[in-house]
């Protein structure tokens, strides 16, 4: 079982990483690095789903330009939300 959850973490990390634009690419990517390993599988699981959302509306969201999304994640979006990206 501990493989299967290493696993699901190496894998969100790379997708964290690999989203398709630059800035979203480190963003998301220190976002994920940063609270990885805090996470049980439920979590690592809304997790994964929370990288399914698209690159723009993450970032409006970051931003204040959309006050929520509409998403089964609420916990991982609070914690995204409270995240200080420093570049």
């Amino acid at each position: 079982m501990s493989n299967d959850i290493d696993n699901l973490r190496k894998r969100l990390i790379y997708r964290s990483q690999y989203r398709g634009t630059r800035e979203m690419d480190k963003l998301i990517g220190s976002f994920v690095k940063m609270h990885i390993y805090e996470l049980n599988e439920n979590q690592l699981n809304e997790l994964e789903n929370f990288l399914n959302i698209d690159d723009d509306t993450l970032y409006k969201f970051y931003n204040n330009q959309i006050a929520q999304i509409d998403s089964p994640n609420q916990e991982i979006l609070r914690l995204f939300k409270k995240f200080n990206y420093n570049k």
